[in-house]
Parts: structure tokens; sequence; C-alpha cells
């Protein structure tokens, strides 16, 4: 994939990406589970969600607005949890929250994301969204939440579908799950084919320290030491009890992360979640379930009504954001698409990025004939036979 001069779509910020990053990191970011299968459905699924064209309609005033977890936002976006998108650029996080800012969008920072919250929050006047992973150590946990309150988060995105890492092969061969000098000395020689990136994220992006993590786990500077300690604290035991748990801990807004079934978006709504998010991890959990195009309409429609529907999964353009909205979602959260302008083109490539989708939403809204985010449903769609799967 060549470079573009001049990027205009998320295949393109994904090739700068893959021309400035050291190839470990590029496939931990594009990289999903086992053989990929529902990875590359995510984005397949969308581009059999067909929108209705119509004509001569006024459609002179088009307002891409809306809330999103109670934020205002200028389109149905929001910026994912990303892990280590602080590698990905210097002080990632920082960058990606001050561009979310500016195009007025929420950005999530990662419980394992390089800059602390207190370091985005001081870089910017919006509150970020916090995401978390239930912990073993339930201290850890507390200390986290009590520190994330106190910077000014007010939204918790807990994510539910990581009992245990997902195996990703390209992982797996780069020797990002094994410690060592053989993989340590891998790593090193690729990234020595990026002196760029050695220079402004290795040298300069310093601390690379997990931030929210740094007062808690031990050694946190070192990778492979946090890598065991991370994947010793993932708790296949959490239960229901536990958000509820959570949810007596946590005073403000609590969205789910990783819902894929009906009864467990209802069972959300019982334990007193606010939203949640139709997720299968971007396909780096279970390989071969259903993409998120294709789960989101029911589970919409089984609790649409009594909590706040988001998707993320393979959304790649302002017009995949129209098709998640006319199928249910209130909006949709992108991982990829945002980490990969920030590697290829730092902060001013994620404004660049969504200002793009919101031309492309505006431009897919005018030629529905809809003029408001909340008119949309699925009578802006055409139905049409799914394509049969090879």
């Amino acid at each position: 994939m060549s470079r573009p001069p001049y990027p205009a779509t998320s295949a393109d910020y994904q090739a700068l990406a893959r021309a400035r990053l050291p190839a470990f990191l590029c496939d931990y970011v594009d990289g999903g589970a086992s053989d990929e299968q529902t990875l590359q459905a995510n984005t397949r699924d969308w581009q059999d969600v067909h929108l209705r064209q119509r004509v001569l309609v006024d459609v002179e005033r088009i307002d891409t607005r809306t809330t999103l977890a109670g934020q205002p936002c200028a389109l149905p976006l929001a910026l994912a949890p990303v892990g280590l998108a602080g590698l990905m650029a210097r002080r990632g996080e920082v960058q990606a929250a001050r561009a979310a800012e500016a195009l007025q969008v929420p950005f999530s920072l990662s419980t394992v994301g390089i800059c602390p919250v207190d370091e985005v929050h001081a870089a910017t006047t919006t509150p970020c969204w916090f995401q978390l992973y239930m912990l073993r150590d339930r201290g850890v946990v507390r200390a986290m939440l009590e520190k994330a309150w106190a910077s000014g988060c007010r939204t918790l995105l807990f994510t539910v579908d990581l009992p245990l890492p997902g195996m990703r092969h390209r992982d797996t061969r780069h020797g990002l799950d094994a410690g060592g000098p053989g993989p340590a000395l891998s790593r090193a020689w690729q990234v020595l084919g990026h002196p760029g990136w050695l220079w402004q994220v290795a040298l300069r992006g310093r601390p690379l320290t997990f931030g929210s993590l740094s007062a808690q786990v031990p050694h946190a500077r070192n990778i492979d030491a946090f890598k065991a300690w991370v994947d010793s604290q993932f708790d296949p035991g959490v239960t229901w009890a536990d958000i509820e748990w959570l949810r007596g801990l946590w005073p403000g807004m609590l969205i789910l992360k990783g819902i894929l079934n009906a009864d467990d978006a209802r069972q959300a709504v019982r334990v007193g979640a606010q939203a949640l998010v139709v997720s299968n991890h971007g396909g780096r959990q279970l390989d071969g379930v259903l993409s998120t195009a294709r789960k989101l309409p029911e589970i919409a429609q089984a609790v649409g009504a009594d909590i706040e529907v988001l998707v993320d999964g393979g959304v790649r353009s302002g017009t995949d954001l129209f098709r998640a909205v006319a199928l249910g979602a209130r909006g949709a959260l992108i991982g990829r698409p945002w980490v990969w302008a920030l590697a290829g083109a730092g902060e001013a490539g994620v404004r660049a990025l969504i200002a793009s989708w919101q031309r492309e939403l505006l431009l897919a809204m005018t030629l529905a004939g809809v003029t408001r985010i909340a008119d949309i449903d699925a009578s802006h769609l055409d139905r049409v036979a799914p394509r049969a799967t090879p």
C-alpha cells in the first residue's frame, strides 16, 4: 500500500501509519483474534447496509449534532479507548484528546494507555471518558476510579468482554506475548528501521509508562513485566454482581462495552448501566462471532427505549455513521481509524479525519433527505439480501 501524499480516507491514514510505525506496532493495531474472520466481517458487513436516496427534499439546513452519554457532540462519533496509543505518536493520547475536543467529540482513555488521566485532562478543558477493565485487585480498581473522578472524568466505559485476552496470532509472530532476548532483539531491529519513530516517540515521548497504572503496578516501566502483571490480573470470575458493585462505587455515567447479545443487553439495563456499546472488541477476542453491524438491530430493538445504544467495530466513514444510526445506535465509537490518523499525521491527522467524516455524514444525510440525526432510522435504508459468505 503506497503512501498517499494527501490522505482522504481511513485506509489512506492506515498506509501512512504502516510506513511510520515498526511492524510489531502496526500489527498490534491492525490485527484481530485467530483467523480474523470477525475482524474482516466487521468492516464488510457495513457495506451490506444500503442507504435509500431521495431527491427534491428541502435539505438546505443539515444538523449533524447529537448527544452521546449526555455530552453534546458535533456528530454521532466518539474515539474509543485504545491501549498503548501513546506508542503510536509522541504523547499520543494527549494529541488525540486535543483533536477530539477541537472537533467536539468525546475521547476515551484506556486503562492501559501511555498518558495518565491527569495529563490528558491538563491538556484539555473537556473531560475524557475513562475506560476500565475489572482486575482481580479491587483496590487497584478503586484507586483508578478515584483518580479518574478527581481528574474530572464523569463517564466510565467498562469493558466486559475481556475475561482473558484473545488469541492474536500477529502479536505471537512478533514475540509480543513472550519475554526474553529473542523477541526484544526482533523489536529493537524493527525500531532501528524507523528512526523517525525512535526519535519522536521512543526518545522524545518519554515517559513510556502505563500512566493510569504506574502507581499500582510493580515495574510498570518494563513492558514485559507489566504484561505479566496485567495477564495475572484479568479476572474470568467477574459476574453481573461485580457490575452492581461498580455501579455503587461510580457516581457518574456508566457505559458497558462489549455487549453482543440481547439478553446481556437487558441485564445491563437491570444493573443500572445508562448506555452500552454493541461490540466484539474490534474482532480481537472471540473469532467467529457475528459482526456488530449484524447484531446491532436486534440489540437496539430489545433495549433501545431503556438504554442508550452505541456501537463499534469496522466503522470506517461518515457514511458508516449514518448506517449505524439508521440501524438503531445513538452513535459509534472508532478505534483503529483514529490511531491510524494519529500515527500517520499526529493531532492534525485526527482532526482532519473527524472533519472529513462529518462532511461525509452531512452528504449522506443530504442525499437521503434527512436533516437531523434524531430523524435517521431504518426508513432511510434499502433492504437488499446480504452477500453470500465465501
